[in-house]
């Protein structure tokens, strides 16, 4: 969830006068002729300070776009505007500080509300996901839900649940983003089962070394409604791993990596 602060407000304001141009001066711009001859030229920001100036309202405005429709610009104008020019501001402290204060519990209320709708619909997709998968041919489903396919047959040792496993992983959502990959980073990862989700430590123990398996992790075995918050997983998202297993080493040795499952 976006956070806003006193501070983020703040700087957002700047983006209307960024937008309409109000800080325009003679010294801002460069003749026609100077600004053809200046290899940074861009049109319509010929000058070192435009362009700064420009670059800022481009990272303020994206900060501000989780709450573009919350605020009344022509307001935050008209306040710039006085306080740049002196004048005696509409509110005083007290009013500013009570606004700014239901300001950010409104947006917040807003999207906690948002974030709980998107995990009921997640919950409910991932249920009948599982429903349908756990139907096809050689998909098996374990107590807990968690539903797995071998993909590849190994013929060693199990991990046990504190072992630490050499793995190559690929790790999506059910409609196929990635949010993680060992095989992208060009190496296998490390990884203590004691520190993964339940999903991923009791599929892993499943598997002898030398195998491949597909992981498919319900929600409650995974991040549960919390996904990974400002991270790539979803709040009740089921998970879908594809999981080679390479070795296994001894508990407490040091990880070279840990999946984002």
């Amino acid at each position: 969830m976006t956070r806003f602060t006193p501070r983020t407000l703040a700087l957002g304001a700047l983006v209307a006068v960024l937008a309409t141009g109000c800080n325009k001066s003679a010294t801002d711009t460069k003749p026609a002729a100077d600004a053809a001859k200046d290899p940074k030229a861009i049109p319509g920001l010929a000058t070192d300070k435009q362009r700064a100036g420009y670059v800022l309202g481009m990272e303020i405005g994206q900060s501000l776009k989780p709450i573009k429709d919350e605020v009344d610009i022509a307001s935050v104008e008209k306040a710039i505007r006085t306080t740049l020019d002196g004048g005696k501001p509409l509110m005083d402290e007290k009013q500013a500080q009570e606004t700014r204060e239901a300001f950010m519990q409104k947006v917040q209320a807003k999207r906690m509300a948002e974030q709980m709708a998107a995990a009921g619909k997640n919950l409910q997709a991932g249920k009948d996901f599982l429903a349908r998968n756990g139907k096809v041919a050689g998909v098996t489903t374990t107590p807990s839900g968690l539903q797995y396919q071998v993909l590849k047959a190994g013929n060693g040792p199990k991990p046990g649940a504190n072992d630490v496993v050499t793995v190559h992983y690929q790790g999506t959502l059910l409609d196929g983003t990635k949010f993680d990959s060992s095989y992208d980073r060009g190496q296998p990862a490390q990884i203590p089962l004691g520190q993964v989700v339940p999903g991923w430590r009791e599929g892993i123990q499943l598997m002898p070394v030398g195998s491949k398996y597909r992981l498919w992790i319900p929600a409650g075995l995974g991040y549960g409604e919390a996904g990974t918050p400002g991270g790539p997983i979803p709040p009740n998202s089921t998970l879908v791993f594809d999981v080679e297993l390479l070795g296994i080493g001894k508990p407490g040795a040091a990880p070279a990596g840990r999946p984002a499952g």
